[in-house]
């Protein structure tokens, strides 16, 4: 380790001497290059290659050491050696090395010997005291260009902290003035458009406003136009409607008042009054409604009469077929009305007589131009006068459909059944029996379907009132 620093500093002193030299002599070069101006390029480069060799071969050397130190014995075996030959191993070592080094050295002041045979104008001592010096020069400039390079790293080191802190405030900073720069300007275009968006909302609104009353207007104009048009009879069947109407409200208000001033007279009633005031009140408001029905029927009738002159139904030719065949075989007496029911599909409907129902069915299905072999539907209604029966029948076979009807006694509903020509109608006249308490001749089992056997009343009859009030 001793060896080491005395090396080093051998290698110092040399250093300093070699540059008070080259000062001294720095002179005698500046005169000495004016004659020789090409010398120094070639001396250079033969100090080069010098050094390139001495280079090489000392790189041998330490190869060749670093070679015979991996053959030597481990770490283990040399504890075990005496200190003695450690130490006189390393004394070779450092000895071999100075003679790699003075070998350099000698080759090197060769090759400058021979160069300065080639230029008598410098002396051999010269020439090596230059090229010591300028390597020496060189590795102190590197040396304290290494130093100067860490001292600057250092220094970075040391004020990148506070440098990034200082960056990442101004990019923050930056960032936020960014942010609300934006939101302002979104802010004030949303207050354009919001302003912009409400006009046209108003104006879009009292458009429409404008469209609307326009369609009222032409709509009241066209109403009035037909009202104008419709024929005097329509408004005096309106007017007998109106009429009847009111009067019957009248009646019944004036019945309701009285029995109600009535009852506050009396201080004790039974409920035989009450269910009889009931049932007057009962009938009246169903004879007023009837009335009420019958005029609207008429009404309806008229303008029926109107269309069909306006324009034929396309079944007309089927009634006509039908009551022709009819009246042919069966004779022009067993129908009392036909007509085409426009309210229900423009069905041509025939009228029978109650002697004459189950003759007309009958020929209906048996009939080879008629041929009506389904029975699709059959109801009863109550009309408070009379109750009519409504079946009707469907032909497979000319794909043709028909609708019989028969008037019958409210007060003795009786009807012959038709259940012996399409069984279909079992079940619909047991609910007409059930239902609105028509009896229907020749039926199998005529009894109630939806109601128990022991219920009061039939409850599709205008005037029914259940029998427990409460329920």
């Amino acid at each position: 380790m001793s060896d080491e620093k005395n090396l080093e500093q051998q290698k110092r002193e040399a250093a300093e001497r070699a540059k008070e030299l080259a000062k001294q002599r720095l002179a005698e070069r500046q005169a000495s290059e004016a004659k020789a101006a090409d010398s120094p390029k070639e001396e250079n480069d033969s100090l080069d290659v010098a050094k390139a060799k001495a280079a090489a071969a000392a790189k041998a050397k330490a190869a060749a050491l670093a070679k015979q130190k991996a053959a030597e014995p481990s770490d283990e075996e040399k504890k075990e050696e005496v200190p003695a030959e450690s130490q006189a191993e390393d004394d070779d070592k450092e000895l071999a090395k100075k003679k790699a080094a003075a070998a350099a050295k000698a080759k090197a002041a060769a090759l400058a010997k021979q160069k300065a045979e080639a230029a008598p104008s410098e002396s051999p001592a010269e020439e090596d005291d230059l090229a010591t010096a300028k390597a020496k020069a060189v590795a102190a400039a590197k040396a304290k260009a290494a130093a100067i390079a860490k001292q600057k790293a250092e220094a970075a080191s040391s004020e990148s902290p506070a440098e990034e802190d200082d960056l990442a405030m101004a990019k923050a900073k930056a960032v936020a003035a960014a942010k609300a720069k934006a939101a302002a300007i979104a802010k004030q275009k949303a207050e354009a458009s919001s302003s912009e968006s409400t006009t046209e909302e108003d104006d879009l609104a009292t458009a429409k406003a404008k469209a609307v009353a326009a369609a009222k207007a032409k709509a009241a104009a066209i109403a009035k136009q037909k009202a104008e048009a419709s024929s005097s009879e329509s408004t005096t069947e309106e007017d007998d409607l109106a009429t009847a109407k009111a009067k019957a409200v009248a009646a019944a208000k004036a019945k309701a008042a009285a029995l109600a001033k009535q009852k506050a007279a009396e201080n004790a009633g039974g409920s035989d009054d009450d269910d009889a005031k009931a049932k007057a009140i009962a009938a009246a408001k169903a004879k007023a409604a009837a009335a009420a029905r019958a005029k609207s029927a008429a009404g309806e009738a008229g303008a029926e009469d109107a269309i069909e002159e306006a324009k034929p139904s396309p079944n007309q030719a089927y009634l006509d077929k039908y009551v022709k065949v009819i009246t042919e075989h069966l004779g022009e007496d067993v129908l009392e009305d036909s007509y085409i029911n426009t309210l229900s599909k423009d069905v041509p409907t025939l009228v029978a007589k109650a002697d004459t129902y189950y003759k007309v069915a009958e020929f209906l299905k048996y009939n080879e131009q008629l041929g009506f072999d389904y029975l699709s539907e059959l109801h009863g209604t109550d009309f408070e006068t009379h109750m009519e029966v409504y079946v009707h029948l469907f032909s497979y076979k000319n794909r043709q459909s028909v609708a019989l009807k028969v008037k019958i006694d409210r007060d003795a509903p009786t009807i012959q059944s038709i259940q012996p020509l399409w069984e279909g109608a079992n079940w619909p006249e047991r609910e007409a029996f059930d239902l609105l308490g028509i009896t229907f001749v020749g039926h199998p089992n005529l009894k109630r379907i939806l109601l128990p056997d022991d219920w009061v009343g039939y409850p599709l009859r205008k005037d029914y009132e259940p029998y427990d009030v409460e329920v």
